[in-house]
């Protein structure tokens, strides 16, 4: 069993420096007392918000900040780059068509970084 996420989760990239909030947009979804996210609230800059900064050399702005700092690792504003859903998502519990997102999924940004949810944003409700 795995928590259910909803509105406000936090989540943390493994290339990023700070935490940050997942939005999951209320259209079509259940609500409890926020929304509840499934697998595709996977929208950079809609779900997914930057990590502050950026510290992964697959990035081209720290690859090229980097370069220009003769090869000390630069990090550079965190711009989320996901075009996948959210793994795994919920086998049994659907949320808005889409198979329910859970504390034990990850997301991966293009430029390397694992996403991870740190914090669910609620602790009463187990789905499987």
């Amino acid at each position: 069993m795995a928590l259910a996420v909803c509105n406000g989760a936090m989540c943390m990239c493994s290339f990023g420096t700070a935490p940050s909030p997942l939005m999951v947009l209320p259209k079509n979804k259940v609500t409890t007392s926020m929304p509840l996210a499934n697998i595709m609230d996977n929208k950079p800059m809609t779900n997914i918000l930057p990590f502050l900064m950026c510290t992964s050399l697959a990035n081209p702005t720290v690859q090229a900040a980097t370069t220009a700092a003769l090869g000390v690792l630069t990090p550079m504003p965190c711009i989320p780059n996901i075009t996948a859903p959210w793994m795994p998502g919920s086998p049994t519990v659907l949320i808005g068509g889409q198979p329910a997102l859970n504390a034990n999924s990850k997301l991966m940004c293009n430029f390397g970084g694992m996403i991870q949810i740190t914090s669910p944003g609620q602790f009463t409700i187990n789905i499987p």
